[in-house]
């Protein structure tokens, strides 16, 4: 079987290109425009690709670069390819004319191959601008007015059905082919709860309609992600202000939900907020990052049982590999860019890459190599992206021209199986271009110092490791551990004292008296003295480095001479 070779499209103020597989060549049968895009698309399959350059929006095919059909839209802002290819949809910012009450159709969905227009709707934000589409296209869903329309084969002249509920403010359609499902959300008013529930097109009405239902105080907005399977959802729950004043982000609860009736509260192991929900492909587990810095990462089931936890980092998102076998626990943004790489089976890290100013991270389809990119308007300086393998080795690096912007990269999208699962390879291979991972650093020292030992370095964190928390694993807290490994040293200093033999006394000469009681007892004084005058030489260098010392501690200096006449007496007296 010959395996596709993934392009990546590439958009700037310089033209929009396609470039070929992860070593970026320039596709031959593509004709660059260099005319600054506003936004671009690839199909479901891969097999299209559109973009719009401020004149006109244009359909290729990717396999040739041929022309398919273009469009006199000016002013699109985005737009979006139908899975079956069928419907091209367009975008453009609601406007009204003077002489119009209402104004034009801003949302218009287009025949991708003959170019004939099929419907012109208004559509005035562009939060949840296009209609989802089942892979089959058998059904189409868009929200008007706060309830869902459902409409049938791409007939958007007839409504099929409707979702009737009052103040439906986000859903999502499942993946896959029939029966599909809507998940939908309607948020809380005058003291009752915001709740999320599924149902199965087409039974959308009647008391026992719903698969699932779940109901949650503290959400003023909610992200739903189904998994691969449509078997279950999550849903992220959050708050704009955090009443407790403990997160500046707000608060954030997760939510599962199953098809099958199942719900349950997901239960984090660290406060804070949720940075980032991942699916795994194999729609079996799935990865949440939460938690105040430095953030916990940790794998659950489909119970919401705890698999393993990756212990504390610098991390705020998690990428699985289009063939989930390796996991990318990341920190963008405020963060430096640091990468973990993990073995999803054995659960063992791979690598860890750094990539700075990285404001856009994702997977080849290949699952073998990554891109980050820095672009504008997130940072207008620096703009470049480069490819790399995931064991570090960088395969190309591109740094846009001076007086240019780069604004976006994007993979094609390729069908599940276009790739088969390869073996993790642990082995580092540097490429010819280098390697993201960093150099081995060292804190500052002062020459001064530079002769001694180094000292272990002061952390403002204590960073927790990973562990395994599967069924039969014994999973303990932080303080758990450290009262078990008391313990453990305790048992241990008791066995080597019974495991010792006793030492035979050694002979005393017969010129030579026993110690008597007295000097026994001199001897546990002029200790304690000893013991104490060195507790006040210790407290004079603390005073003489600027410490302030406590009453307590002053009057223990001033008894300094008195302790020495008392052992000097002593040591006479022996």
């Amino acid at each position: 079987m010959v395996q596709p070779i993934p392009l990546l499209a590439v958009r700037g103020s310089d033209g929009t290109s396609l470039l070929s597989g992860p070593t970026c060549e320039p596709l031959a049968n593509f004709n660059r425009d260099a005319r600054p895009s506003r936004c671009v698309t690839f199909s479901r399959d891969g097999s299209l690709f559109g973009w719009c350059n401020g004149h006109s929006v244009s359909v290729v095919r990717c396999a040739d670069g041929s022309l398919l059909s273009t469009f006199d839209l000016p002013k699109t802002s985005v737009l979006k390819i139908s899975p079956q290819n069928t419907v091209l949809a367009t975008w453009q910012p609601y406007s009204k004319a003077q002489d119009s009450a209402q104004g034009d159709p801003n949302l218009q969905l287009w025949d991708v191959q003959s170019g004939q227009l099929l419907k012109a709707l208004y559509q005035k934000k562009m939060e949840s601008w296009c209609p989802s589409w089942s892979a089959d296209e058998q059904i189409a869903v868009r929200s008007v007015n706060n309830e869902l329309h459902f409409y049938e084969n791409n007939d958007f002249n007839t409504i099929a059905n409707k979702l009737h509920m009052q103040k439906v403010s986000d859903f999502t359609l499942s993946p896959g082919g029939a029966p599909s499902k809507v998940c939908v959300y309607v948020p809380g008013s005058k003291g009752a709860p915001s709740f999320v529930r599924l149902y199965q097109y087409p039974q959308l009405g009647g008391p026992g309609a719903a698969l699932a239902n779940k109901s949650f105080f503290k959400a003023d907005r909610v992200s739903m992600t189904w998994n691969n399977k449509a078997s279950a959802v999550l849903v992220t729950a959050s708050t704009e202000v955090d009443k407790s004043g403990a997160s500046y982000y707000g608060e954030q609860t997760l939510h599962f939900l199953s098809v099958s009736g199942e719900t349950a509260l997901v239960q984090l192991q660290k406060n804070g907020p949720i940075y980032d929900v991942s699916w795994s492909p194999s729609s079996s587990e799935f990865c949440v990052v939460y938690g105040f810095m430095p953030a916990k990462a940790t794998v659950y089931n489909l119970k919401c049982d705890p698999l393993f936890d990756f212990g504390t980092g610098p991390r705020n998102a998690a990428y699985y590999s289009p063939q989930g076998h390796i996991l990318i626990l990341a920190g963008f943004g405020n963060l430096r860019g640091q990468m973990e790489v993990w073995d999803v089976k054995k659960y063992k890290q791979v690598s860890k890459p750094q990539a700075p100013d990285a404001t856009h991270f994702s997977w080849c389809p290949d699952g073998e190599h990554v891109i980050t990119s820095t672009c504008s308007p997130r940072l207008r300086v620096g703009n470049r992206f480069q490819v790399w393998h995931y064991g570090g080795a960088v395969v190309h690096k591109q740094e846009v021209a001076a007086g240019t912007e780069l604004w976006e990269v994007r993979w094609q999208n390729l069908p599940p199986g276009s790739f088969p699962q390869r073996a993790v390879r642990y082995q580092q291979e540097a490429g010819p271009l280098g390697s993201t991972q960093p150099p081995p650093t060292q804190a500052y020292r002062p020459p001064a110092l530079r002769h001694l030992p180094p000292a272990e370095r002061a952390r403002l964190h204590e960073e927790e490791p990973a562990q395994n928390l599967r069924p039969g694993d014994k999973s303990l807290s932080k303080a758990a551990l450290k009262n078990q490994k008391k313990r453990e040293n305790k048992k241990a200093a008791k066995q080597e004292v019974k495991t010792d033999p006793p030492s035979d006394p050694a002979p005393v000469s017969n010129n030579q008296s026993e110690p008597s009681i007295g000097d026994t007892e001199t001897d546990k004084k002029i200790k304690n003295l000893k013991k104490k005058l060195k507790a006040i030489e210790e407290l004079k260098e603390q005073q003489t480095s600027g410490k302030v010392l406590q009453k307590n501690q002053l009057e223990k200096l001033q008894k300094e001479d008195q302790l020495l006449q008392e052992l000097k007496e002593l040591q006479i007296s022996l």
